[in-house]
């Protein structure tokens, strides 16, 4: 059963018949696709696995037309001679052993099952052989007998007369006369036994590994940042706001260099225990690869792991500061409190310089004063520094330069246009010259290097104070672009942004540039905080006191008034009669209110009635949102429900613009008629004919589309509502006080945990920058592209709010990954001493060369001993070597005379010994008879430190024996 087993196995495959192919091309093991299938058999019920390891080739070109060769050897028979592909870095060990393209492993399933009794062995053997022998199979096949660590294999290939049988040797231990060539040689030719007395050169290829572990210190060019000299803006070659990067020790621990001589016959060298011509700078061709320190310490990537790690703290600001900073005697307690009841309060006098801020501030020194300042977590030279990195715009504050420079820094630049600068839409981050990237990148490093949490906690604190000093005062934020919140931008960004519009509207307010507003002006509103719009209407004496600063105030009682006049209400309801009835009075009426509120006549449209030039209105700016609020108001209208009732409401909500825009319209343009506001508002809803009159001329009949004569029409119901008020006296759709506060709210209860999360976006987003910026300078293919994979997964990741840890987790490994290579790029580079090469061609030759050593797991180098890199790679083991053979304590201690030490180190060799030897034997000779077929011969052996290795493959011919 097990025999029908394998054979099912190998019919599935097409195994089956003869195997054909092109010969191998030089290195085809390392640069081809190695590929395997697997499937599951069993032997009564113990399960074995069987896998098919194949080179993926292209099938030959004369379309598999071509005849067999008769009596043609079976292809994995022709590869054991192959010389082409000795040594493969990188394959799987039976192909390094026997130089085969594909064949079959039958191995225990369970990773602990081993076949260890010689029967059971014997047992398998026979059932490979007798499966080979019924199926025709020319592909071999192996068995893995003993513990899966020792890697044991013992198999059989069988074509037409021919047998090759693999076998295996495994040691811990050398015995002596077999650590050399001579050795191995009679090994070989006694296992042959060929009859022939003249026996067939055997021909030889070798490889000898040296492994370099001291790479002295001195080769190492990133020298930890120096923590204290942060205070003046710098950190050993970091200044604030610029992320660190580059390893704190080497990247790479070992070098190893690969000696070989790949084609040599028996008789040409001599190597036996008494001595040897192998030299390593005589080795015709070299190769090195090197070993990379596992998880080697880098910066960035630490300053990325210990940010992320904030994001898990549950604390909120209050209890990591300690919340006695802020309990302070009761009698200054009830001072503030006062002092904010006084604000809130109508007062008959405008109250001159009370305000928040002087609460705040003098609570500010307070509650130094309480700490001591050795005792903030940040000191105040690094805060000081950091506020003025964070607020360039304050180190000048003289009232007049402050106020020009804060003009034109809040209203920045315009964004340059390239893809690194647009990476934050892409990652829900924050431009890279804006506030809140800065102070992302602020955090992170006082996370790392000041304080950690507490550092943290400390300069938020500072931060949300300053914004409401900034709030208070009418200062703009700097480094956030105009206009409303960016909804592309984290939520804090937008925060920020809609911080900043308030101040602009309550700056603009206060400055009373209430004529000169642009279209949709921010100013020209009036009245204050949410109080007063909800009771607008019982006591407009009461509305006008409230939040007004002193210098608003003007003589024009009427400016501030958020409700309508009775008067006003009766000229309003004659517009709408006029309107609705036509009446002669009604239409006069219209035309006598006097128009208010007008920016500039349209220049194409006039009225429909009157026939008067239609005046464009000046309208209330449109709130902005940030996208809580939004999601927000989406929720609300959600929850309405569709009941008639609902939906009214819903309209009515989301018609509070456009009835503000009505009503300035009306103002602007006494006795107009909804057609009128339509045709300026929204042209597509009007329809414009041509129709022939009475008369026979063409005049043009417009009319409102469909959508406009629904009965019930929202449109209809708020153009009847409307009354004629110009923005100035309407109530306000954007109250900026309440906003403000809202706002500076949500900042203050913002705990170091949220604002890691809120922040995370724009660390990554500086980390991706930071890294293109040094690959740039080194240009290593493989890392454009893993950025490229960082960029498009962190996109995806990165968009939807709170995303799972493990995702964060694995982008932020990426970016250590990409870090920890150009880090051993810079360390190779500076260990070939590329910098210091003066002749221009050699440098790009090392250049080169640094840089494959990166992408492939072996590089062989050019011109091997005698090249540049051979010459470099010698250098680096003589140094080490000396430096092993002469302890430096001892030779300080006896001052040998200089002829002395020339002798000395005259003796110690340029290499050390080798790590590893290997060495491949072939030949082909008749077997088992002198009149059989000569058939290929193959034995390879490894010998390290730990263990002695033979696996030979040994051909018979089974028809003339």
């Amino acid at each position: 059963r097990f025999i029908s087993k394998i054979e099912e196995v190998l019919n599935d495959w097409k195994l089956i018949g003869i195997s054909s192919g092109k010969p191998l091309e030089k290195g085809v093991y390392t640069t081809g696709v190695w590929e395997e299938k697997s499937d599951e058999i069993s032997f009564a019920d113990f399960k074995f696995s069987i896998t098919h390891h194949f080179l993926v080739q292209e099938p030959s070109d004369k379309d598999g037309k071509e005849e067999p060769v008769e009596d043609a050897l079976p292809l994995p028979m022709q590869d054991l001679l192959c010389m082409n592909n000795d040594f493969p870095p990188r394959a799987h060990c039976l192909v390094r052993w026997y130089g085969l393209r594909e064949f079959v492993v039958i191995a225990p399933a369970a990773n602990n099952d081993a076949v260890l009794s010689e029967s059971k062995c014997n047992l398998l053997l026979s059932s490979v052989s007798i499966t080979l022998g019924n199926t025709g199979c020319q592909v071999p096949l192996f068995v893995q007998i003993h513990h899966k660590w020792r890697r044991m294999y013992v198999g059989e290939c069988q074509g037409p007369g021919v047998r090759t049988d693999f076998e295996m040797v495994h040691l811990r231990k050398v015995p002596n006369q077999y650590t050399h060539l001579s050795g191995l040689l009679d090994i070989f030719k006694s296992k042959i036994g060929c009859p022939l007395t003249p026996l067939l050169p055997v021909s030889m290829a070798i490889r000898l590994t040296y492994v370099l572990q001291d790479w002295q210190q001195y080769f190492w060019p990133q020298q930890p940042p120096d923590i204290d000299a942060l205070v003046g803006g710098e950190v050993g070659g970091l200044e604030f706001g610029k992320l660190p990067f580059g390893a704190c020790e080497d990247p790479i621990s070992e070098l190893h260099l690969a000696t070989t001589w790949p084609h040599l016959t028996e008789g040409i060298i001599v190597d036996n225990d008494v001595y040897s011509d192998l030299d390593p700078i005589q080795a015709p061709q070299w190769s090195v690869r090197v070993r990379k320190a596992d998880n080697p310490q880098c910066l960035l990537g630490d300053f990325l792991t210990e940010f992320f790690k904030l994001c898990r703290r549950k604390e909120s600001t209050d209890e990591i500061l300690g919340r006695s900073a802020f309990e302070e005697e009761g009698k200054e307690v009830a001072d503030i409190t006062h002092a904010l009841s006084k604000l809130t309060e109508p007062a008959p006098v405008p109250i001159h310089k009370l305000s928040v801020t002087n609460m705040v501030h003098s609570a500010k020194k307070k509650i130094r004063k309480h700490r001591g300042v050795d005792e903030s977590p940040l000191n105040n030279e690094v805060l000081n520094t950091i506020l003025l990195f964070l607020f360039p715009d304050a180190a000048d504050k003289l009232a007049d330069g402050f106020e020009s420079r804060t003009s034109t820094s809040a209203g920045n630049n315009p964004p340059p246009e390239n893809e690194d600068y647009n990476l934050f839409s892409q990652f829900k981050s924050a431009p890279s010259d804006s506030l809140t990237y800065k102070l992302a990148v602020c955090l992170c490093m006082i996370n790392f290097y000041h304080g950690g949490v507490k550092g943290v906690a400390h300069l938020w604190q500072e931060f949300v104070l300053e914004m409401r000093y900034r709030w208070e005062n009418n200062y703009l934020i700097p480094g956030l672009a105009n206009g409303p919140p960016d909804l592309r931008c984290c939520l804090l960004h937008q925060k920020l942004q809609m911080l900043n519009c308030c101040i602009e509207r309550k700056k603009a307010r206060d400055e009373g540039k209430r004529g000169s507003m642009p279209d949709r002006s921010p100013g020209g509103t009036s009245g204050d905080t949410g109080k007063g719009a909800d009771h607008s209407g019982d006591n407009p004496d009461k509305e006008k006191e409230v939040g007004k600063s002193w210098e608003s105030w003007s003589d024009s009682e009427e400016e501030f008034f958020e409700c309508l006049s009775d008067t006003e209400d009766l000229k309003g309801n004659g517009q709408e009669n006029g309107k609705k009835g036509g009446a002669k009075e009604g239409n006069k009426e219209s035309v006598n209110l006097k128009p208010e509120g007008r920016l500039h006549p349209h220049g194409k449209l006039t009225l429909l009635h009157p026939g008067e030039p239609l005046y464009i209105p000046i309208t209330q700016e449109p709130a902005p949102m940030t996208e809580d609020l939004l999601e927000e108001q989406s929720e609300v209208l959600a929850k309405l429900g569709t009941s008639a009732e609902g939906a009214h409401l819903r309209a009515r909500m989301q018609s509070a613009c456009l009835l503000s825009d009505m009503e300035s319209f009306k103002a602007a343009n006494p006795g107009c008629c909804l057609e009128d506001f339509v045709r300026w508002y929204s042209p597509r809803d009007y329809i414009e004919e041509e129709v022939v009159d009475e008369k026979g001329n063409i005049v043009i009949k417009g009319e409102l589309s469909a959508r406009m004569k629904i009965p019930s029409n929202m449109w209809v119901e708020a153009w009847e509502t409307a009354k004629p008020v110009p923005a100035r006296r309407q109530k306000r759709l954007f109250d900026d006080t309440r906003e403000a506060e809202k706002v500076l709210h949500y900042l203050a209860v913002q705990k170091p945990a949220d604002l890691a999360r809120h922040l995370l976006p724009c660390i990554i987003h500086a980390a991706v920058l930071k890294v293109k910026e040094e690959e740039a300078l080194e240009d290593i293919s493989s890392v454009k592209k893993i950025i490229k994979q960082i960029i498009s997964h962190s996109s995806k990741v990165l968009r939807f709010p709170n995303p799972e840890d493990k995702k964060l987790e694995e982008i932020i490994a990426q970016i250590m990954s990409v870090e920890a290579i150009i880090a051993r790029a810079r360390s190779l580079k500076a260990k070939f001493g590329v910098e210091k090469c003066e002749n221009e061609e050699e440098k790009e030759d090392l250049q080169r060369f640094v840089n494959c050593l990166l992408e492939q797991p072996e590089v062989s180098v050019i011109g091997a001993g005698r090249g540049p890199a051979g010459s470099i790679i010698h250098k680096l083991f003589v140094n080490a070597q000396r430096v092993s053979a002469v302890p430096p304590l001892e030779e300080e201690l006896r001052s040998v005379s200089s002829e002395e030490r020339r002798l000395n180190t005259g003796t110690v060799s340029d290499f050390p010994p080798p790590t590893g030897r290997e060495v491949i034997l072939r030949t082909t000779v008749p077997r088992p008879a002198t009149y059989s077929k000569p058939l290929p011969q193959r034995m390879y052996s490894v010998l390290t430190k730990e263990d002695f290795r033979l696996a030979g493959a040994f051909s018979a011919d089974t028809t003339f024996f």
